[in-house]
């Protein structure tokens, strides 16, 4: 028999419904002194015409230290940022320590109007940009109908 460590806060078992709130709980929970979960980027999502845009805060990380994977209709992004110690801080002494560090991962399911083959990815200034273009038959179009008077 295996013993495992109970935790209410297990997001995994949330009913479906429930689980739009585990981005809050993940940030909740990493802001707990000697928490062993990841830190969570905050994230928006903005939808234009053409795009679905995606802006992650990722401060602090070197870009080869940034993974993004786009599979089967996900979205991953998994990074990781570290905590230098140095000779000099190890001198010094921190008399606290409230950024957060270490690996974090985020999925987002992507609807089917996304063209996979043209998404694209920045990074500057601390803040990872994903352009997601629609394809051509997901873009609103307008279209007149002639009224006739008969």
């Amino acid at each position: 028999m295996t013993l495992l460590k109970y935790n209410p806060f297990d997001v995994e078992d949330f009913p479906t419904g429930l689980r739009v709130f585990q981005d809050t709980v993940n940030r909740v929970l990493s802001d707990l002194p000697n928490s062993s979960r990841p830190w969570v980027p905050a994230v928006d999502i903005l939808e234009t015409e053409n795009e679905l845009v995606l802006r992650a805060d990722v401060p602090g990380l070197k870009l080869e230290d940034i993974d993004i994977r786009l599979e089967n209709g996900t979205l991953s992004i998994k990074g990781e940022r570290k905590f230098e110690k140095d000779q000099q801080n190890e001198k010094r002494g921190y008399h606290r320590i409230e950024r957060g560090y270490g690996v974090f991962a985020r999925t987002f399911s992507l609807p089917d109007t996304i063209d996979v083959d043209k998404v694209g990815a920045d990074y500057k200034d601390g803040v990872l940009t994903v352009t997601l273009p629609k394809k051509e038959v997901a873009k609103p179009r307008t279209v007149r109908v002639q009224i006739s008077n008969n």
